[in-house]
């Protein structure tokens, strides 16, 4: 007896030893796919320390991610800053060994959480060297087209997941108010209802949710999409002259019939982030808005995704920024914030946060909320099950369907503002086939131009060296006959225009590229030499203009000038596009998505304004049919 109770004994100890094994080791509930999200969000969060609650809050950029800083302190996401690279014109390769090198360091954690990497691909996969880059919002805008913004979305989902990110800090859905701001370009419309309709970009980049889906709640369906951010909460469009990061000095009715209307459409559509605005609405920074973050976009409209803050943005509600640091955090955290972009004082973050949460300034159920958020989102992107880089999709990063898509939307955006005096024949379409033709102006042959800000680098290039792409006289030359003689002056004088009896000249000239606050103007002129170069060529031969900007420039002064004028806003890198409607292959159909100013002195001027005497106005482009091939 007692030999067969001795192994029995043993026996029944082995198998209690493997069921907690099994329990501490094997099966973890949150690392179960087949359990519903909310309980692994639970399972998970009754793991966590505050320490990891708080390090899940905290984005970082990624010059100062080190897989020690990532496992020790549970660090929840990293990000690229505009230009920042893991190396000059890496390819997806080596964007893929940085993303998983973090991811790795993030699994190594004693819970294994997954951090999230985000980068911001606001007209394409923008910082990536070779990414197709398609037209600024502005010219989207134009397009009036939601379908090819949903298509474009998708595109861009599948570039960047090609480098091994899976979050996107975009749509801007800013309804942009006067041209004067520098953001402007970032705004699909002055018009909210276009704003509201060009939020389909979203299942663009996220995939459609269901029709059952419960409203609010983040969607992303699958490997090849990404986690989108409606950007910039709420009203920065709207600021007093323009100023970036400034007051937005208008009544609630306003807010909520202007500015909030592309933030309810996208809490519908799945939207999984929200990243608040840098600006004030009457004189309270959004970063500490209580009501419009914690009440309105989570308890009214049932946002269940995580916000996020702009880059050091907590940090600007006080003046100077970071001046009083412990109040900024404070007031950003109790205002609704989840995920806070501290690019580079991560520490000093996560100390002042322990320490109003343990001194009762901030109480537990604020982390939590934050938290379950966070990891909402990073269960709907599968990151718990896949969370390394598809390397499959490499090849999908500039790939000729997608730059076919973005000569598509170039042609859709282009706006035809005049075609020859009322009582002439129409100047355009050109034709193909003509002895000498010159094409003049700063912006003909310069793809960072084309492009404008947030390519490459934050501020945007200058120059064919970054990027690939076709530059509109590359596309005016490939759509020329044979036979006719392209000549290329930057900025010709009237003599050289004079003698050389050229058939038609097209001049292409507008701003340099900026971003954000480099981009406030008010002047809002051409850059030099391109005035110069408009009279000098239109003077001595029948020409065309086209405007490359991020928003309607000082144009009347020369529109006499001018046989016919187009406005191609920031094309990105296909300028075959403009030779394509140029030339008669596609007509012309974009309608202005902004009111062309007389002079600045109009501003701000909008549609429905009762100074309204526009130049041109919105919504108006002349149109023109598709020439017959012969």
């Amino acid at each position: 007896m007692s030999r067969i109770s001795i192994p029995l004994v043993g026996f029944l100890l082995l198998c209690c030893l493997a069921t907690t094994i099994q329990a501490e080791g094997e099966y973890i509930e949150y690392k179960d796919p087949k359990k519903a999200t909310n309980v692994r969000i639970r399972d998970l969060m009754s793991r966590m320390t505050l320490a990891e609650k708080i390090g899940q809050m905290v984005q970082i950029e990624r010059s100062v991610a080190t897989s020690d800083t990532l496992r020790d302190y549970s660090i929840g996401s990293v990000l690229s800053g505009g230009g920042s690279a893991p190396l000059f014109n890496a390819s997806p390769q080596e964007w893929i060994n940085m993303v998983n090198g973090f991811q790795n360091a993030s699994l190594s954690s004693r819970l294994g959480i997954p951090m999230i990497y985000g980068i911001d691909a606001v007209h394409g996969h923008n910082n990536v060297y070779k990414a197709t880059i398609f037209p600024h919002n502005v010219g989207l805008g134009a397009t009036r087209d939601p379908d090819l913004v949903k298509r474009i979305g998708a595109a861009t989902a599948l570039e960047v997941r090609a480098t091994g990110i899976p979050y996107a800090f975009a749509p801007c859905i800013a309804v942009c108010r006067d041209p004067r701001w520098g953001r402007c370009y970032e705004s699909y419309s002055e018009d909210p209802k276009v704003v509201e309709m060009m939020t389909e970009i979203i299942p663009g980049l996220q995939g459609d949710i269901s029709s059952d889906s419960r409203k609010g709640v983040p969607y992303v369906g699958g490997k090849e999409k990404v986690a989108a951010c409606a950007k910039h909460f709420v009203g920065d469009g709207g600021t007093t002259n323009g100023i970036n990061e400034n007051n937005t000095a208008i009544d609630y009715h306003e807010l909520m019939s202007i500015h909030m209307p592309g933030y309810s459409h996208s809490i519908i559509k799945g939207v999984s982030t929200v990243m608040v605005s840098y600006s004030s609405w009457n004189g309270q920074k959004m970063h500490a808005n209580r009501y419009l973050v914690k009440t309105l976009l989570k308890d009214i409209l049932k946002f269940r995704g995580f916000v996020i803050s702009d880059w050091e943005g907590i940090d600007r509600i006080t003046y100077p920024p970071h001046s009083n640091y412990t109040e900024s955090v404070l007031k950003g955290i109790s205002a609704g914030i989840d995920m806070v972009m501290v690019p580079y004082n991560h520490t000093e973050f996560i100390d002042i946060l322990t320490d109003l949460v343990n001194n009762n300034y901030i109480p537990m159920g604020r982390i939590d909320d934050a938290v379950r958020r966070i990891l909402r989102v990073k269960f709907a992107l599968g990151l718990f099950e896949n969370p390394l880089a598809d390397e499959s999709l490499v090849d999908q990063l500039g790939s000729q369907a997608h730059r076919d898509l973005a000569r598509e939307a170039v042609r859709k955006s282009l706006v035809l503002l005049k075609n020859g005096e009322n009582a002439d024949a129409p100047f355009l379409p050109l034709p193909k086939k003509a002895s000498r033709i010159l094409v003049a102006g700063s912006h003909a042959n310069n793809l960072g131009y084309q492009c404008g800000g947030w390519t490459t680098t934050w501020q945007g290039v200058d120059g064919n060296n970054y990027t690939s792409g076709t530059t509109i006289l590359g596309g005016i030359s490939a759509a020329v006959d044979p036979s006719t003689e392209i000549v290329y002056s930057k900025n010709p004088d009237a003599d050289f225009v004079k003698s050389n009896n050229f058939s038609y000249a097209i001049v292409v000239v507008g701003e340099t590229p900026y971003a954000e606050t480099a981009g406030d103007s008010l002047n809002l002129t051409i850059a030099e030499p391109g005035p110069s170069t408009i009279l000098n060529v239109c003077s001595n031969v029948k020409c065309v203009v086209i405007t490359v900007s991020g928003r309607p420039v000082v144009i009347e002064p020369y529109v006499t000038q001018i046989d016919a004028l187009v406005a191609a806003w920031l094309p990105g890198t296909e300028g075959q596009g403009v030779a394509d409607v140029l030339f008669g292959d596609y007509g012309f159909t974009g309608k202005l998505p902004r009111t062309w100013f007389k002079t600045v002195d109009q501003l701000p001027m909008n549609v429905g304004d009762s100074h309204y005497d526009p130049l041109f106005p919105y919504d108006f482009g002349l149109t023109t049919e598709p020439v017959q091939s012969s």
